[in-house]
């Protein structure tokens, strides 16, 4: 049996979206399982597309993943890009370089199986937009088909404009099985003269495709189901080279919420985004794998390496998988709740400083606290600020909702409030003794107990009768935080 080969092979045009994600990551869990190898190759042939740094994006974002490259284009322990394997270069750009399409198409050529085409770029926009009209499919009319392959040679020789399209066959059927769909069939006549080679020189993407695939003895062709349109052309260069043909395996299209495609073109889910937002890594790879696979079981949570131990494309539905942001939360903010409170707090620090709510120099103590007192609720780094900001704003900017409010007003909240400021007065700062036995006291002086004692207390300090740890928040608050919060609510309620 011949050892797993799969690959990866994006586009350098811009940040990696969620669905190339879950792509690299279901061929990368199918090489884990059957102890294959996991290629990276870049498809840059498109050179207007092309985006700066956008190779540089997509190799980080891979290796935040936990995505391991074993072959083709990574990065080096310096954070360079690097390429390692037998079957390079891995970057398209460079192998035109090296003319490996070249002696491809000529024999294609040669036996008559791709042709020049010299038709101008405005006469093909005018032939689709007539075949558009006319209620027709738009596809090539085969006008240079018919051209003696030594007119054409002579035409190219001479500097004549031109590309390399695929000589199909008429009316001919081309089937392919697919280990998703099952067995798909595609007339010739329903089929573009694909072109192969663009007027730069460049190859197109299915015809590099098939060629790398087949050179670095690529054995399953894992991606998106929007390519399976494509692939009758693919299957039959294979067959045009003498060639065997990878088995492939279409992916459902992930939708967003209105069950459309979940589209970088509408701007959704740039994996940079979810990584700024403060997704871990673990919690969006255990999301993606459960987004259009099942396990044998009614487990959600999973380490890479227990996806790996399960996945199968047996088990990938054929229909779209539907992105649902709160079942990712919820996937994530169990990692989170895995954390210890340093690593939480060191996560959050960033979020917490980007927000305004501290200073880089905010007491490491004090930051943990704050990482165990909203643990529980924390789903992604980027919610601690929203949940905790309550402790840090001004008085002014707080918001205290209409129970809080309610609360605030009872004709007990006055005497809690100075019994509470009486006993702030009696020490420099909030400790842990203070805040553990500052309630039990006023409870005592005054009588007051159960929700009448913790209800308007907590209120007046955090805008809310709800909430976590409430002795937390006056060793977060300190007392000069207190002291101001309690007189204002005091003066204005």
């Amino acid at each position: 049996m011949t050892d797993v080969r799969v690959r990866f092979a994006p586009s350098p045009t811009g940040y990696l979206h969620i669905g190339g994600l879950r792509t690299a990551l279901f061929n990368y869990l199918y090489a884990r399982h059957t102890g294959g190898d996991m290629l990276l190759r870049i498809e840059d042939t498109d050179r207007t597309r092309f985006v700066e740094g956008a190779l540089e994006n997509l190799l980080k974002a891979l290796k935040w993943s936990g995505i391991e490259i074993d072959e083709g284009v990574m990065l080096d322990e310096d954070g360079e890009v690097t390429q390692k394997g037998d079957f390079g270069p891995y970057i398209q750009s460079e192998r035109v370089e090296k003319g490996i399409y070249d002696e491809h198409i000529k024999t294609l050529i040669d036996e008559d199986k791709a042709y020049y085409c010299f038709c101008s770029q405005e006469r093909i926009d005018k032939l689709r937009d007539q075949q558009k009209a006319d209620g027709l499919t738009p596809k090539y009319d085969g006008l240079c088909r018919s051209i003696p392959k030594e007119e054409a040679a002579e035409r190219v020789k001479n500097g004549e404009a031109h590309t390399v399209r695929l000589k199909l066959p008429h009316d001919t059927e081309i089937s392919f099985e697919d280990r998703v769909k099952g067995k798909i069939t595609f007339n010739t006549d329903d089929q573009d003269d694909q072109v192969l080679i663009k007027r730069d020189g460049f190859p197109t993407y299915h015809f590099a495709v098939v060629v790398d695939d087949h050179l670095m003895g690529i054995t399953h062709v894992v991606r998106g189901d929007e390519w399976i349109s494509s692939t009758p052309k693919h299957v039959y260069l294979y067959q045009a080279f003498g060639w065997q043909a990878p088995e492939y395996i279409h992916l459902p299209t992930v939708l967003n919420k209105d069950h459309k495609k979940y589209s970088k073109r509408n701007g959704d889910g740039m994996v940079e985004d979810f990584i700024e937002e403060g997704y871990m890594p673990e919690g969006l790879i255990n999301f993606l794998a459960l987004l259009g696979w099942s396990p044998d079981s009614e487990e959600e949570i999973f380490s890479m390496k227990e996806l790996a131990d399960q996945f199968d494309f047996d088990r990938v539905n054929k229909t779209g998988a539907v992105f649902d942001k709160k079942k990712l939360d919820w996937v994530n903010g169990h990692y989170v709740r895995d954390l210890s409170e340093e690593d939480l707090a060191r996560e959050i620090k960033p979020y917490m400083v980007k927000a305004g709510l501290i200073g880089k120099d905010y007491p490491d103590e004090k930051l943990n606290l704050l990482a165990a007192t909203w643990q529980s609720a924390i789903d992604k780094f980027s919610d601690a600020p929203s949940l905790s900001k309550n402790y840090f704003l001004e008085d002014k900017d707080l918001k205290w909702d209409e129970e809080a409010v309610e609360a605030i007003k009872t004709d007990d909240a006055k005497v809690l409030f100075d019994s509470f400021l009486a006993h702030l007065e009696e020490v420099e700062e909030v400790d842990e003794e203070f805040a553990k036995t500052i309630m039990k006291k006023i409870q005592k002086e005054t009588g007051i107990k159960g929700k009448n004692l913790w209800f308007p207390v907590r209120a007046a300090l955090t805008g809310s009768v709800h909430g976590p740890e409430l002795s937390n928040a006056f060793i977060i608050m300190g007392k000069d935080k207190l002291v101001e919060r309690l007189k204002y609510v005091k003066e204005n309620f």
